[in-house]
């Protein structure tokens, strides 16, 4: 599954897309952001208040409790403003 990161997460974690192989366990998109804020400080950093991250699977916003097999991308945002 491919991750996409944008705006101020993909600052904090230094990249801007990656390919993820998360283990067995982790299958809602919570489950995804914690493991994800394990697996460094950059991404720990990142996913630090995890409930202002907005996330969308395949193009398609979705909650935190939202499973995510099947899917082929997960999108991490802030929360974005008009103007």
């Amino acid at each position: 599954m491919k991750a996409l990161y944008f705006a101020w997460v993909r600052e904090r974690i230094g990249i801007a897309e990656e390919e993820l192989s998360p283990p067995a366990g982790v299958a809602t998109l919570a489950d995804l952001m914690a493991w994800l804020a394990a697996r460094g400080e950059n991404y720990a950093h990142a996913f630090e208040n995890p409930q202002v991250i907005r996330t969308a699977l395949d193009r398609v916003h979705a909650k935190h409790d939202a499973p995510f097999a099947g899917a082929r991308e997960v999108a991490f945002f802030p929360p974005m403003t008009g103007g």
